[in-house]
């Protein structure tokens, strides 16, 4: 059985293809977002779960906001959920755009359980900021650049990147998956990231923000998610400017759209074959060039 992904950068309707191709395919979506995961951020992450409709989806809600979670346990749920869903006779639809979580469900690298290494920690403490980013470009290729969105981040991206080189990696036969990415031009792409940030600080994003927070969320944990809990938690605690949030976030989750679709490239040049989508196209012509079951 060939299963299905639809992956891509944000804002180019991946949910909404997703969850056709599963009623076509009597399907159910396994997410490959990262923040998706967390209980109450839902506006920031366009969750849309109104979408799904009677879809079933997996993986999302099934951690609270500020618990640690990382690609290890990713790969351990992914596949408990696609082996469920495949055992009742169910279609997997992959559907998502974080890299890492993609490349985990999807790929041969079986992951392990990085423990924390204490004593490079308290070495990568004395780094200053741009020491931190030199020493991961030396570990890793940085296709996802929000590893240095805070030290925290960066801190552990080099810890992993560590044990990795010093730790064999036993390979896994990955599921059989047909990838699809839609396209759009950078041009429309914008406009649509553009709609997109418009209609979520209507629908309650700072609010949503806000209430994370208040429930015991720390700022900092807050910020290790990046993009809108980044700089929402900015604008609440260091009293700035509303319409510059505004303009520094969509210049943000607009970097963040061409990280997404430099790292499809580089999946394409690793030798995964990812099949191309015209957004342009009725969302009818879209699931029918996904050739769903």
């Amino acid at each position: 059985m060939i299963n299905l992904g639809i992956i891509g950068p944000t804002a180019s309707g991946k949910t909404t293809l997703a969850v056709e191709v599963a009623k076509r395919c009597n399907g159910e979506i396994i997410s490959a977002d990262s923040r998706q995961i967390y209980k109450g951020m839902d506006i920031g992450t366009g969750k849309d779960l109104e979408e799904y409709g009677n879809v079933p989806y997996h993986l999302i809600n099934i951690a609270n906001a500020g618990e640690k979670y990382d690609v290890f346990h990713y790969q351990q749920d992914f596949d408990k959920a696609y082996k469920d869903i495949v055992n009742r006779g169910k279609t997997p639809v992959l559907c998502g755009g974080s890299g890492l979580y993609i490349e985990a469900a999807t790929g041969e690298i079986n992951y392990c359980p990085v423990p924390e290494n204490k004593q490079l920690r308290e070495t990568l403490a004395t780094y200053s900021d741009e020491e931190l980013g030199k020493t991961l470009a030396e570990e890793i290729s940085l296709h996802n650049h929000t590893d240095t969105e805070t030290r925290e981040r960066c801190i552990r991206a080099i810890e992993i990147a560590r044990f990795k080189k010093d730790n064999l990696t036993v390979k896994r036969t990955p599921p059989p998956y047909k990838l699809f990415t839609i396209d759009f031009t950078p041009e429309v792409l914008r406009e649509r990231i553009e709609k997109r940030l418009n209609e979520r600080l209507n629908n309650g994003m700072i609010d949503e923000v806000e209430n994370l927070l208040s429930s015991g969320v720390s700022a900092e944990t807050l910020k290790y998610y990046g993009l809108e809990y980044r700089y929402i938690t900015e604008y609440l605690t260091m009293k700035q400017d509303k319409q510059e949030m505004i303009t520094r976030l969509r210049f943000a989750i607009n970097q963040f759209a061409k990280r997404q679709r430099t790292w499809i490239r580089g999946m394409e040049r690793r030798g995964y074959k990812i099949n191309h989508i015209d957004g342009t196209l009725p969302l009818a012509e879209q699931v029918a060039a996904c050739q769903p079951c």
